[in-house]
């Protein structure tokens, strides 16, 4: 029987090495992937900072969870969001889901030495490979070179990538190998931003290059009140995707009027996010405005709707292009 809890432990103490490992960043249309290549040495995980120079990271996608597989090889397992979202079976040491939709590689900013996170100028990711067998050449283990993840930027930037080595920088599976990082390919790279997160076919494209391509617009359940693309609750209760911070996203853009007659939605922070409709209201005389009784209507009906287990969960079919 796997006993995860121990080998996380032991993992989480590993200590850093430095590896023949070369990190690079590459535009992907207008994504920016995060990619490894290694000189054969296997690396059990790694700890990043991504800094971007204009704008903000706002999304990441195109990363594995759980445990390395022939069919599914990578860095599934996140350190630093292990113990806040995935429970272990104390008698097996099993776990008992990996697909919790907020488990991901970005660190919490309040950890120590972590950057300000999603929606900031930087962030910092821990990525692990767990697999049996633990050797080396294993079928299962990670490839010597891959894509850990995706990221969406605001803008178009240059992007950097630097070990945390406060966080473990680079660990191999074997710490007395002597390498060297490089990275030269992961330094002011430039990327494009503004990423088509919607289809040119999608119903909604045209209203989302008017409104300025929000990201948040290519979350699954956008159109559903699901403004900031998180659950909320608790795993033992229930998780939800519209709650209260969808509420107060909505309170804060409720009825702003557009010019001439206010400021417009664009002075809301992420308030285009709560126009769940996706349309205007009001009218010529008194003015327009994005956020008002048909988002409420919206976020009423899916409020506090419990994902599965607990209950039906809201659709993920609202078109967008980034993963949950």
């Amino acid at each position: 029987m796997k006993r995860l809890s121990l080998v996380l432990a032991l993992f989480l103490l590993a200590t850093p090495a430095l590896a023949a490992v070369r990190i690079v960043v590459e535009t992907d249309g207008t994504l920016a992937a995060i990619k490894y290549e290694t000189d054969g040495e296997k690396v059990r995980a790694f700890a990043l900072d991504i800094l971007t120079d204009a704008g903000t990271i706002d999304g990441i996608t195109d990363f594995i969870r759980g445990e390395s597989t022939a069919e599914a090889p990578g860095y599934g397992i996140f350190p630093a969001n292990f113990a806040r979202y995935i429970n272990v079976d104390v008698d097996t040491g099993e776990v008992e889901a990996w697909n919790v939709d907020d488990y991901n590689p970005v660190a919490d900013p309040c950890d120590p030495g972590a950057l300000g996170g999603l929606g900031t100028d930087g962030i910092t990711i821990e990525m692990g490979a767990l697999y049996y067998p633990t050797d080396d050449n294993s079928p299962n283990a990670p490839g010597n070179s891959g894509t850990l993840c995706k990221l969406v930027l605001s803008e178009e930037a240059n992007l950097t990538v630097t070990l945390n080595e406060a966080r473990g920088g680079i660990v191999l599976t074997d710490p007395t190998v002597a390498a060297s990082v490089d990275l030269g390919q992961a330094a002011d790279v430039p990327v494009g931003g503004g990423a088509d997160l919607l289809a040119p076919s999608h119903p909604d494209y045209a209203e989302w290059v008017a409104v300025g391509k929000p990201v948040c617009w290519a979350y699954p359940r956008q159109c559903h009140g699901d403004a900031d693309g998180l659950k909320e609750g608790d795993v033992q209760t229930g998780l939800s995707y519209v709650g209260p911070t969808d509420l107060d996203i909505l309170t804060a853009a409720w009825q702003v009027k557009e010019p001439p007659f206010g400021p417009g939605i664009a002075s809301i922070e992420n308030g285009i996010c709560a126009d769940f409709a996706r349309d205007q209201e009001g009218d010529a005389t008194g003015g327009f405005y994005r956020v008002g009784t048909t988002d409420l209507n919206i976020l009423v009906a899916n409020w506090l709707v419990k994902e599965a287990p607990q209950g039906p969960g809201i659709p993920a079919d609202c078109g967008g292009s980034l993963a949950p």
